[in-house]
């Protein structure tokens, strides 16, 4: 089952094969909301338009219930707190915290200047990772928060192909896995074969196959 968005992204309502509302989140909800009490027949399903991810929303009530129901919802789960304790295994946790995060958290900051939100998370590493770690200027943190930077970047182009791929497939698989050139489809996207995904989604419901051709643009555009 999906859940309710709490970011800011925008999302894609469908019944059956018709696209009925595309945007933000609660302005979705408001025109489905409207296409169900005006008698809609067809399974509605709502995607999220970075992921393809099933939304979940609950329509019972009015449209200001639905609203609500999403305003709690997203205030009950709020993004993450950027101040979370480190969560370590007890031989490594002084280590970290001696050798690197007041050194590059105090040295990196001059006067008046804010702290950098950061978020603790567990790692584990084996002995000679961590002590290759505290041996680097500024300590673990710094050296793990450069490492990781610097693969984003390496990968960059790799991750947006992979995340495109995936949300692409996602939303055919929930809404075209019955359609005739699925799986011919679903080949030529991880091949980055445009033309034939294009030609093969453009035999499909037209809402179905554009909304398919937008999530997977990205890779298809990388790929060519």
């Amino acid at each position: 089952m999906g859940t309710i968005s709490t970011h800011e992204n925008t999302c894609t309502a469908f019944a059956g094969s018709k696209m009925i509302a595309s945007g933000d989140l609660r302005h979705v909800a408001q025109l489905t909301k409207k296409t169900i009490d005006g008698g809609e027949r067809e399974f509605v399903l709502i995607f999220d338009d970075m992921t393809a991810q099933p939304i979940e929303i609950d329509f019972r009530g009015t449209t200001k219930d639905v609203i609500a129901r999403i305003d709690e919802r997203n205030n009950k789960y709020p993004s993450q707190s950027a101040n979370q304790s480190v969560n370590q295994s007890p031989s490594q946790s002084a280590n970290l915290s001696q050798s690197s995060q007041p050194k590059s958290d105090e040295a990196s900051r001059g006067p008046g200047r804010p702290k950098l939100g950061v978020v603790a998370r567990e790692v584990t590493l084996l002995p000679r990772h961590w002590d290759w770690l505290n041996s680097q200027p500024g300590g673990a943190s710094v050296a793990l928060r450069k490492l990781v930077d610097d693969a984003r970047h390496a990968n960059a182009d790799k991750d947006t192909i992979r995340q495109s791929q995936e949300a692409a497939y996602r939303f055919m698989s929930a809404m075209a896995g019955n359609l005739p050139g699925f799986e011919e489809s679903a080949r030529a996207l991880f091949a980055g074969n445009e033309t034939k995904f294009r030609e093969l989604t453009g035999e499909w419901p037209e809402d179905i196959g554009r909304y398919a051709q937008k999530l997977a643009s990205a890779a298809l555009h990388q790929r060519s």
